[in-house]
């Protein structure tokens, strides 16, 4: 559990705007503090299974929060996840840099010939 002064941090650096307490991105920013924490916890007391067990609901209903800003904007939560430092946000980088790879190696057989020509996605377009 966070305390006040904490929790007032927390909600102070991730808000979106002035009144901001619920958004997801401070709902998020809150239950990443006490899983933290919670871990912390556990690494001292391994057999504290009560406490196990609050720190998965609290991965779980973050995990659920995380879906959602996603699926309503992906920017704020690429950012979010980024300034969380949360694994999400490298593999998501992961992935973008993988399609950018794609795209750059984007390779078309010549119709004419066999062998096959690196092409730009755009031009290849063109062609068809």
């Amino acid at each position: 559990m966070l305390d006040k002064k904490t929790k007032e941090k927390v909600i102070k650096k991730y808000r979106v705007h002035d009144t901001d307490t619920g958004s997801p991105q401070v709902q998020i920013a809150i239950l990443t503090e006490e899983i933290k924490q919670l871990t912390e916890h556990l690494k001292q007391h391994k057999h504290d299974y009560s406490s196990r067990r609050g720190l998965l609901k609290k991965v779980s209903e973050r995990r659920k929060l995380l879906k959602y800003l996603q699926k309503e904007n992906s920017d704020q939560f690429k950012e979010l996840a980024e300034k969380l430092k949360l694994r999400i946000a490298q593999k998501l980088q992961a992935e973008e840099d993988e399609e950018k790879a794609k795209e750059k190696k984007y390779i078309v057989a010549s119709e004419d010939e066999d062998e096959t020509l690196e092409v730009d996605p755009k031009e290849a377009e063109d062609k068809k």
